[in-house]
C-alpha cells in the first residue's frame, strides 16, 4: 500500500480542477497546468478533493499510484504558490546578470554564457551572485536550475562554482609540502 497514494488530495478554495480526453487540468490564481493521466490507476475528482486509486494489484499500477498523486500535488501547488529555487554563485569574478529574456553569465570561461529563459519561468537577480528562478511548473523550474548550475558546478577544495541555496559542499583539504 501506497502511503502517499491512499491520501486525497485537498483542492483549495479559488482552483478549478477537471478531467477530461486522459488529461487532469488545474486552474488557479497564478495559471493552467495540466498532465496526462496514466492508464493504471482510477481517478476520483469529488468535492474538495481528488482521489487515486491503483487499477489492479500489479507492481506497475502500483508504483504508478503514489507518483500520480504527487504530480497531482505538484500540479495544485503550481496554480496556486508556484515553486522557486535560488542559485549561488562563488567565485572571484563569477556573476550573473538577468535581461529581458536571457540570463547573462560569467564564470571564469574566455566568453559570456548566454541562456534564454524558458517561457513561464521568471528569473530575478537580486545582487551580482544570486539568480532566483520562479515559475509555476515545479519541474520546469528544477530543469532550468539544474542547466544554469551545470556550467560551474561546486568543486571541493575553493567551494567556487553555482550552488543551490541550502546545499552543502563537501571541502577537501588541498596538498601539503
Amino acid at each position: 500500500m501506497s502511503r502517499i497514494g491512499k491520501k486525497p488530495v485537498p483542492i483549495p478554495a479559488g482552483v478549478t480542477a477537471s478531467i477530461d480526453g486522459g488529461q487532469l487540468s488545474v486552474k488557479g490564481p497564478k495559471g493552467t497546468l495540466s498532465i496526462p493521466l496514466a492508464d493504471q490507476v482510477t481517478y476520483a475528482l469529488e468535492e474538495g478533493s481528488i482521489s487515486v486509486q491503483p487499477i489492479n494489484s500489479t507492481k506497475r499500477a502500483r508504483s504508478f499510484w503514489g507518483m500520480q498523486r504527487t504530480l497531482i500535488q505538484n500540479l495544485i501547488n503550481g496554480v496556486t504558490s508556484g515553486f522557486s529555487k535560488t542559485l549561488e554563485i562563488t567565485g572571484v569574478g563569477y556573476r550573473a546578470n538577468a535581461q529581458g529574456k536571457n540570463l547573462k553569465l560569467q564564470l571564469g570561461y574566455s566568453h559570456d554564457v548566454d541562456m534564454a529563459i524558458p517561457e513561464g519561468l521568471e528569473v530575478k537577480t537580486p545582487d551580482q551572485t544570486t539568480v532566483e528562478i520562479s515559475g509555476n511548473d515545479k519541474q520546469m523550474v528544477g530543469q532550468f536550475a539544474a542547466e544554469v548550475r551545470r556550467w560551474r558546478k561546486p568543486e571541493p577544495y575553493k567551494g567556487k562554482g553555482i550552488k543551490y541555496r541550502g546545499e552543502f559542499i563537501f571541502r577537501k583539504e588541498g596538498k601539503k609540502k
